[in-house]
Order: structure tokens, then sequence, then C-alpha cells
């Protein structure tokens, strides 16, 4: 399957007629280490693409053309099977690309998915060697419905040994990258993998299933007055899943945030009934955003 990370973006500085250029950069998904996104270590070297265009050119129609020709390269292998979008701003630009570039080949064959996610690090990696930011601007944190909102919560841990195993009980509603299995980040079976976990009770389906729509990415412990447990979600989506007060609970946070580091970023999100461990209803595998 070949996956191509795409950004298109206004450059940050005029060009020397003072015209705004857009700039459009494709790459694919590589890493030095032949395992991908299990390394960390990342580059886009085995194929990239850049063009700019004046602003006035800056649509679909020059992007449908452009990703045909990135994919005429000879080290591009064609067209992709999925391309992954990181930036809001870019996404439906992107989308609309490839629906025309699938009508210009006039080939139902042809399937291209557009994948909105954060989780570009061989792009993002180049953004920065272009000295540019990859960073996007987030909104403040939102707190979750109230009609989702479960009995309690806790923070957890398991083994990273365990996780395989866990992950092939009967759990009605999961999302376990490949990626991000404990094996595949290189992590030691006895490595605990820290994790907050929700006892929805009647509602534990419906915040699960809410949980699946907005696609989980990390869930950070944010020190304030109240402390709080903000969920990021989505391209840019952040939501305040807990807040509380005391200096046991703070240290217990404190703890989760370093066994994260200690983890590679790695955790989870777990959604269960109650605390009978019969029943379970929804996993997530998280990684910590390192940009």
């Amino acid at each position: 399957m070949l996956i191509w990370q795409v950004d298109f973006y206004r450059h940050p500085q005029n060009n020397a007629d003072s015209v705004v250029l857009w700039d459009l950069l494709i790459c694919d998904t590589h890493s030095k280490n032949s395992d991908r996104e299990s390394t960390g270590n990342f580059s886009c070297d085995r194929f990239r693409y850049e063009s700019s265009c004046p602003q006035s050119q800056a649509n679909s129609t020059w992007l449908a053309s452009e990703f045909q020709k990135a994919s005429q390269k000879p080290n591009s292998g064609g067209l992709p099977n999925i391309i992954q979008v990181f930036r809001p701003q870019s996404l439906s630009l992107i989308q609309a690309a490839v629906k025309n570039l699938i009508t210009n080949l006039n080939n139902s064959n042809i399937k291209i998915e557009v994948e909105a996610t954060r989780r570009t690090p061989a792009l993002k990696q180049w953004l920065q060697e272009k000295g540019y930011s990859p960073i996007i601007d987030k909104p403040p944190p939102l707190p979750l419905p109230d009609n989702l909102w479960g009995e309690e919560w806790r923070f957890g841990t398991l083994p990273a040994g365990d996780i395989t195993e866990f992950i092939n009980r009967p759990i009605p509603i999961r999302d376990v990258p490949d990626f991000l299995l404990p094996m595949n980040l290189g992590l030691a079976s006895t490595q605990a993998v820290p994790g907050i976990v929700i006892y929805g009770g009647r509602r534990s389906m419906f915040l699960a299933r809410w949980l699946q729509e907005v696609k989980p990415v990390t869930l950070n412990y944010i020190a304030g007055a109240p402390d709080g447990l903000v969920l990021e979600a989505g391209l840019t989506d952040r939501w305040i899943v807990a807040t509380f007060e005391g200096e046991e609970i703070a240290i217990a946070a404190r703890n989760y945030e370093q066994r994260k580091l200690e983890s590679r970023g790695l955790h989870f999100l777990l959604v269960q009934p109650d605390d009978s461990e019969m029943t379970y209803t929804g996993f997530w595998l998280l990684q910590r955003e390192d940009i």
C-alpha cells in the first residue's frame, strides 16, 4: 500500500515580486529503520515532490495536475492508495483535488482515500528541515457533552506484554494501530504502559461510540486550577475529560505523564461499564505527540 503525506499551505514569505505563494509538499512514508512509525526515526528521502503556485492558482484543479505529475516521477510508485493530511485548512481542497484527478483520468478502478490525521511524522520532519513550523493552532478545550460522561474514572497501567492479549478480548469498539503495538515500539514486555480507565455505566456504549467518531490521538494531564485531563482528537479538537484538585491525585497524574515518557509516549484509553473487569466497551492505543 502506497501512502503519501501531503501539505498545501501558504508560504510564510512572498516572492521577490511580492506575490503570495502556496507550497505543495508530497512525500511517502518511509522509515530509515524500515519499520515506519515504530521507531520514530522518519524520513521521506525515498520520494519527495514539491511545487509552488501563486495564490490565484491555488485551487483543486492545479493540485490535481500536480498530483498526476508527482505520480509520474520515476521513484514515486504511481498514484497512492491513501493521502494523509494533517492541516485542516488544506483538507477540503485536497479532497476536491483527488476527485478532480480521478475524474480527469476517467478510470473508475482508481481509489484514493484522503485521511485526516495528525500522524504525519515524515512530512512534519521535512517541514522542520525547511525551517517551517508544522504546529497547528488549536482551540481551547471544550467540556465533554453532559450526556456522555461516565460514573467515574481512574489512572491505570498495563504491562506492555499483556496488551496484545488484552486487545484480543471481545471489545466492541477499538482502535489499535499496528505501529502503536508495544512490540513495534521496541518496548520490553514488562514496561508499564499508562492509561485512563472510564467506568461509563449505562452510558458506556454512547461514550465509546462518541470517542470512535472524534478519533482520539493523545490524553494529557494539564496542571492548573483545577488540574485536568485533556483529550486531543481529530486534527485540532480538544476535550476536557476530567478536572480534579488535591495533591494525591496530582501526584498520580504526574506519574502518569512520567510513565508516558518511559513508554515512548504510548498510553491507552479504556471504557468499560463498571469495575467488574468482566466486560469492556472501548479501547484505544494512543501516543504522545512529539510535534
